[in-house]
């Protein structure tokens, strides 16, 4: 069996406030495999966020480690992370945070070029995301001048612009309606299982979570299974 794409051993991270100390993530352990795609389903405030950075390398544990493609990521420098994120790592959040001045096609364009790629190829690429994503006709739109859906479309081919291993996403639908929602995941589970990505993706849609391979929750700092029942 190949190895897992992504794991998080033993992971702990801790958040002081005050004279209080709040164990957030406690002994995590969790991997991921290439082109496997996981829900998880916990409620606002047990640590989903910060599960999310950890493995995406935006924080650092306090204890254990996150296995990147078989490199211990832990203890690296910040510009090691950086580099990884930049090459390895696509995010996606609850709301798109597209830059306002550019167009659809610039937004996608702009990991590539600070990656190093020439516009030319860069622009290529971004084309060919956004035909794919069935938006190529708003490539030169600003994200003002796009729906919601749209947004979240373009926001998806962003984070996957530089052919990263691992794909996190905090709630990707959560802004949209119930329509918008299906039609953005439709796009978002496509391009993960043609590409071979993995994709841990953070949600509160039971229905979308029940189309995922496995859908797992945090409980007193652990990720473990969550229980068809509570589907």
């Amino acid at each position: 069996m190949a190895a897992p794409i992504i794991e998080l051993r033993g992971v702990e991270r801790h958040y002081v406030q005050g004279p209080r100390r709040l164990t957030i993530l406690n002994g995590a352990d969790f991997s991921l495999n290439r082109g496997e795609m996981v829900a998880l389903v916990a409620p606002s405030g047990t640590g989903k966020s910060t599960l999310l950075h950890t493995a995406g390398l935006l924080e650092r544990p306090d204890a254990g480690d996150v296995i990147l493609s078989g490199r211990a990521c832990g203890r690296l420098s910040d510009e090691e992370r950086t580099a990884i994120r930049r090459n390895d790592v696509g995010f996606v959040y609850q709301f798109h945070h597209l830059l306002p001045e550019f167009s659809a096609l610039e937004n996608i364009m702009m990991p590539q070029l600070i990656k190093g790629l020439g516009r030319k190829e860069a622009g290529e690429r971004a084309a060919q995301l956004l035909d794919y994503m069935q938006i190529g006709k708003r490539a030169q739109h600003r994200p003002s001048e796009l729906s919601g859906g749209e947004q979240q479309r373009v926001a998806i081919a962003r984070a996957v612009a530089n052919a990263p291993l691992v794909l996190f996403a905090d709630e990707p639908t959560g802004n949209l309606d119930p329509a918008t929602a299906s039609y953005v995941f439709d796009a978002l589970e496509a391009l993960v299982r043609q590409s071979g990505l993995a994709a841990l993706i953070a949600t509160h849609n039971h229905e979308l979570a029940a189309r995922m391979d496995r859908r797992v929750t945090l409980a007193e700092g652990r990720v473990v299974p969550l229980p068809a029942a509570q589907l």
